[in-house]
């Protein structure tokens, strides 16, 4: 994946960009697997969001295999794995006052989650 400058951006907001890989990795999770964001505080670039560490979701689909940010950030490469969005209860995320009705769906690399 090369590296992305300012002179590339226009390029790739007006054709659109991809860090999907065709790899063959097979999948941890299936759509209804329940799991459990890990409680990680990495000192470096993540995409895991602190609200969603270590609390319970269930997979609601899997995107396919994409690029890892964190590892690419660092020039540690690619680290290729399923990209799942993971459905949060509000309760689950803010308590028991949260509607019982809302909840907010994350994309989330495999390497966040664990079987619940």
């Amino acid at each position: 994946m090369p590296v992305v400058t300012k002179e590339l951006v226009p390029l790739l907001v007006q054709t659109g960009a991809s860090a999907r890989v065709a790899e063959e990795i097979p999948a941890r999770f299936l759509p209804g697997d329940t799991v459990l964001a890990r409680n990680v505080n990495p000192a470096n670039h993540t995409r895991l969001p602190r609200y969603v560490r270590g609390k319970v979701g269930t997979i609601v689909m899997d995107h396919g295999v994409f690029v890892t940010p964190d590892t690419a950030a660092h020039g540690l490469g690619e680290h290729p794995q399923h990209v799942y969005c993971v459905r949060f209860t509000a309760a689950e995320l803010w308590g028991g006052d949260a509607s019982p009705r809302d909840t907010v769906n994350i994309d989330l690399w495999d390497d966040y989650l664990q079987p619940s």
